[in-house]
């Protein structure tokens, strides 16, 4: 049975622009070039002045627009990287696939994004790198990073999977490190009808070495310098970001308006609820609740049909991926806690008044009952 408030409803969205999608799609048909065409060249130029940055680099997917920002960089074995605690795993597995070793550190407790404290902390003579992710959308504490890193002399690339318009001190993320890799996954804030991913970047030099590296490590056809990978948006999904990005400003006012609902109404539940930084706006992908009950709470809502998700139930380093390497292995008492408790409310552009209302609710109903159970 279909839940009555689905957790993020893409039909809704792909109905109500359903005729640009299919314009969208028929000019590429029509056209007959599927990969590596004018809809991907115009939409890396769109997709760079949208973050504010000089170069845009499409790729297949997120992951591999995170480990071939490593990979331009000279990022390799031997080296070090510091990653977030609270983050899904794709961060540490990029890390991973250049051979580096990714080096978990806490987040800060009231946005659960990168602690610049702790980065410091993690920092060694091997440390090349610093990937802070602009987690459920809200913006990392970037100015500390960056100071931190230009303390150091380490690249800063930014995880922004999660950040399609969200700004930091009104800089769009993506702008703000030395490099930035994104995701458009189809639930993304800007989702593709599929996988598909981008670096954006102000550095001339690293954006030839990616467009080098996701192309056979080819610049020219049939001569490759590098050994490279086939990891290339095809015109399909250029044509379809195409189409969304124009609405992606009112789509995230709209998702701004549930989660002031969501603060205002339930400021007095048994909840710990997301913050908003003073200095940043929150592209709101995810509003993320916390509770000792979370399982339970989840449960209740479900039975309701109140659709709600994890993000992220495991983390990473007690993952088997990395359950038996050392860096792994230290403990991270915070980053544990946010994981046994954190809860994913149904967010999207297209709930109306009504659903909102249903989850709200729905939430102050059962929390009060498990307050008192």
């Amino acid at each position: 049975m279909s839940p009555n408030v689905p957790f993020y409803d893409l039909a809704s969205l792909h109905a109500e622009m359903r005729a640009e999608l299919d314009q969208a799609v028929s000019r590429v048909i029509s056209r007959g070039q599927f990969i590596g065409g004018e809809e991907v060249e115009r939409f890396e130029a769109e997709f760079a002045a949208a973050t504010g940055t000089r170069h845009c680099v499409t790729t297949g997917n997120g992951l591999d627009a995170l480990t071939l920002s490593l990979r331009a960089a000279g990022i390799g074995p031997g080296d070090e990287v510091i990653v977030p605690g609270v983050t899904f795993i794709a961060t540490w597995l990029a890390v991973s696939a250049v051979g580096a070793t990714p080096v978990p550190v806490e987040p800060d407790p009231c946005t659960l994004t990168m602690d610049a404290a702790s980065a410091q902390s993690a920092i060694t003579r091997r440390t090349r790198a610093i990937i802070p992710v602009h987690l459920y959308g809200h913006p990392a504490d970037m100015d500390a990073l960056m100071q931190l890193a230009r303390a150091h002399d380490l690249l800063v690339i930014e995880d922004a999977a999660q950040a399609h318009g969200a700004r930091y001190r009104g800089r769009p993320c993506g702008s703000l490190g030395d490099a930035a890799a994104w995701s458009f996954y189809p639930a993304k804030n800007l989702g593709a009808l599929g996988d598909g991913g981008a670096v954006t970047t102000n550095d001339a030099a690293l954006a030839g070495r990616l467009r080098m590296l996701r192309n056979y490590g080819s610049r020219v056809k049939y001569v490759h310098e590098s050994q490279g990978v086939n990891s290339r948006l095809d015109e399909l999904q250029a044509a379809v970001l195409r189409a969304k990005l124009p609405h992606l400003e009112a789509w995230n006012a709209a998702r701004r308006g549930v989660a002031r609902r969501y603060r205002d109404a339930l400021a007095d539940a048994d909840l710990r609820l997301p913050v908003e930084r003073e200095e940043c706006e929150s592209a709101w992908h995810l509003f993320v609740v916390q509770t000792p009950s979370r399982d339970a709470l989840r449960a209740s809502l479900a039975a309701r049909g109140i659709e709600c998700h994890v993000h992220y139930p495991i983390p990473t380093h007690r993952q088997g991926a990395y359950r038996e390497t050392s860096p792994a292995r230290q403990v991270l008492p915070i980053t544990e806690a946010a994981h046994a408790s954190v809860l994913s409310l149904p967010l999207s552009p297209t709930m109306t008044s009504a659903d909102v209302d249903r989850v709200i609710d729905a939430v102050l109903s059962e929390t009060a009952t498990l307050a008192h159970a």
